[in-house]
């Protein structure tokens, strides 16, 4: 299984990126897929999660401002990123859950950079 994040890099406060993650060995549309992130000295947090079926959910501190969604065709999950603030900066990983019989296997793509600095 192999996860590729892509279109992290610098933007300014109040900007916007757009993140996509790119999986294979896996089908995608049985997954539920999700966004995490790591601050340098913190702990791996939860940006936002979505269900095979759709759902999603949101950290607190990006609601209303982050997007995550799915496209199956294209094996690709993808975050909107709006209103960047400086305590956005992180590296930023794709997380595929893989359900099996006998519960779920965890897959992480390498991450991508996310800045946001004037």
């Amino acid at each position: 299984v192999q996860l590729v994040e892509s279109g992290g890099g610098l933007v300014k406060p109040g900007g916007s990126l757009r993140l996509s993650c790119v999986t294979s060995g896996t089908i995608f549309s049985r997954n539920d897929m999700a966004w995490y992130r790591q601050a340098p000295g913190k702990l791996r947090e939860l940006v936002a999660r979505i269900t095979e079926s759709g759902i999603t959910n949101y950290g607190d501190s990006v609601k209303g401002r982050f997007t995550i969604s799915r496209d199956n065709p294209k094996n690709t999950l993808s975050l909107e990123m709006n209103s960047l603030k400086a305590e956005d900066t992180a590296v930023y990983y794709c997380l595929a859950e893989e359900p099996t019989p006998y519960g779920t296997l965890d897959f992480w793509g390498q991450g991508t950079q996310v800045t946001v600095s004037s």
